[in-house]
């Protein structure tokens, strides 16, 4: 498929609007304008509303430890529903196909109900305020210290994806500055996180949750509609692309040449499925942050598991744009990196689409609805950095012995600090082909070693502190190297990814894999070196040293393994559906 003349572009010069060389495609009507006002207005009334009863740590930094699991569910789902889903995988199923499905079913559904049956028990039991707080409970300081330091910096490079994001939008859809979209964006979510912390973050994020599901199914439901159905647009992509297979999950994964994404089956079961998704799902603050506020213990269990059944539907509005964009848009796009006067980047195919379907008011919501992802992808990313900071770095380090006053002042500004530390790295991103490449090697790095250093260290006794910091130190280094080194020589890509025709999707899931299985079988070399802590000072910590609550006495059907036993089915399903 290639790039059309601007004279060749039929309908698309209907909803651009302008000329191909403008950036803006198109205006917005005063309700539209309206209902983004009313949408902002919101956000800083619960900002403020909700500072009244922020008064201490565990509010600020847990919301109290008060969420139902329904909330904290919605929440955990949403803080992952931001400006990465809603325009980096659809930019991503552009490029690749539905094989970006996988980061929603396998990539993410058996690990949150791990996280729910195995994981969870042990957070909340800890009362532990952040994944590397149980990582210093475990190990000790210095993993403590390795694993926030190098936390704090992955939420500083992963808000900026949310910051830039949104910028491109504004200036696609309102012609505004680049620059000055970054910095609107930046000043809302330091004043609504600053003010009521976790509290604010989640209570705007169920907000978010429903605008962005009521906005965003505005595109498939019409691009659906255009396309004849999903057999209709099947059709349309064969037609678009008949050398290259978009359209199925599976059946495509068993040769490196038979797939847009360059990658075999083992890529995504054991980088993704595995290691990637379970580090991701299980060890990220941004996410376990939001369950760890759940009010008891079979909230937290449950939270989680509400997710997945959230979670196997999104695919629906972040997903099927990109695929209906391949069979019903008559221009070809092209990777951020090579963009063009007058070209359209993958990164653009969210706002097309939506300028495409959307006339007065539905604009305003769809624009809203991209609104409310950036601010939670955002706020999650903020208030995740604001917690490790202050209570694993500056506490730890700095001043142990301040008030909580303190703690919770030093919080805001830490917001703010971050926030602006953000507007940086959101032009780190352009560098990239797209969002999802860059957010996906940024997993490589600081997320794959620290699920192996987590995992071992609560399922076995035996794991030493030496073990667990030396384990996620060379996972991570060797993380980093493996990048460098295909940067410096683009052939060893076929070292690291088992082929040269890997793209870059490919090569950060082998990267995953590797600094995975490099942390663990460090952790465990060093470990069987080095003497592990006495068993009375891992009660609460490794199974097989702490007594966890049973649920015997409750019903079946109100046991969260009930509940995952069924989410589980459902996904095995789709996977058939889809094959």
């Amino acid at each position: 498929m290639t790039t059309l003349s601007p004279s060749c572009l039929g309908p698309v010069a209907l909803f651009v609007g302008q000329g191909p060389a403008s950036d803006r495609l198109i205006s917005l009507r005063p309700v539209d304008l309206g209902i983004i006002a009313i949408y902002f207005a919101m956000v800083l009334g619960i900002g403020f509303y909700l500072k009244r009863y922020t008064r201490g740590g565990v509010d600020f930094f847990l919301a109290g430890r008060e969420m139902t699991a329904w909330v904290a569910g919605l929440s955990f789902i949403s803080a992952n529903l931001g400006a990465l889903e809603l325009m980096g995988w659809a930019a991503a199923s552009y490029q690749y196909g539905i094989l970006s499905a996988h980061w929603y079913w396998i990539g993410a559904i058996p690990a949150m109900l791990f996280l729910g049956i195995v994981m969870m028990p042990f957070y909340y039991i800890s009362k532990t305020h952040s994944v590397p707080g149980y990582l210093k409970l475990r190990y000790g300081e210095p993993t403590r210290a390795l694993s926030a330091a190098s936390f704090a910096v992955m939420t500083l490079l992963m808000s900026g994806v949310s910051m830039y994001a949104m910028a491109l939008v504004m200036k696609l859809v309102l012609g505004w500055s680049i620059h000055f979209s970054i910095w609107i964006s930046a000043l809302t979510v330091a004043i609504y996180v600053g003010l009521g912390g976790l509290f604010s973050a989640i209570f705007n994020e169920v907000l978010q949750f429903f605008l962005i599901w009521f906005g965003a199914l505005l595109i498939p439901i019409l691009g659906l509609i255009e396309a004849g159905g999903w057999s209709g647009m099947v059709a349309r992509i064969h037609q678009n692309f008949p050398h290259q297979d978009y359209t199925h999950l599976w059946r495509t994964m068993g040769s490196f040449a038979d797939n847009p994404m360059g990658i075999h089956w083992t890529g995504i079961v054991f980088g993704l499925g595995f290691i990637g998704a379970f580090g991701y799902w299980t060890t990220d603050f941004l996410v376990v942050q939001r369950v760890l506020a759940a009010k008891d213990m079979r909230a937290a269990k449950l939270a989680p598991i509400i997710g997945s059944y959230f979670k196997m539907a999104v695919p629906f509005i972040v997903i099927l744009p990109g695929l209906l964009a391949l069979a019903v848009l008559p221009i070809a796009l092209v990777p951020e990196s090579a963009a063009g006067p007058g070209q359209h980047s993958y990164n653009e195919v969210l706002p097309l689409m939506l300028a495409r379907y959307c006339g007065p008011g539905l604009l305003g919501l769809g624009v809203t609805a991209l609104l409310a992802g950036f601010m939670s992808g955002m706020a999650g990313d903020v208030s995740a950095f604001s917690t490790v900071w202050t209570y694993d770095l500056y506490r730890s380090f700095i001043r142990k012995d301040a008030s909580d006053v303190h703690y919770v002042s030093m919080g805001r500004w830490c917001t703010v600090v971050g926030v602006l530390a953000s507007i940086g790295t959101a032009y780190l991103v352009m560098q990239f082909k797209s969002i999802m490449d860059y957010v996906q090697a940024l997993f490589s790095f600081f997320i794959a070693p620290l699920f192996g250093t987590v995992l071992l260290g609560m399922l076995w006794k035996r794991i030493t502190p030496a073990g667990g910091f030396w384990g996620l130190l060379s996972g991570t280094l060797s993380s980093l190297g493996m990048w460098a080194l295909v940067r410096a020589d683009p052939s060893k890509l076929a070292i690291i990814a088992f082929s040269g025709q890997a793209k870059d999707m490919a090569e950060n899931m082998y990267r995953i894999l590797w600094s995975g299985l490099i942390c663990m079988i460090v952790t465990v070399t060093v470990s069987a070196f080095t003497k592990p802590k006495p068993k009375e000072e891992l009660t609460g910590l490794v199974y097989g040293c702490t007594d966890l609550p049973s649920e015997g006495h409750l019903p079946v059907w109100k046991r969260p393994i009930f509940w995952a036993g069924i989410s589980a089915a459902i996904f095995l399903l789709l996977q058939w559906i889809f094959w």
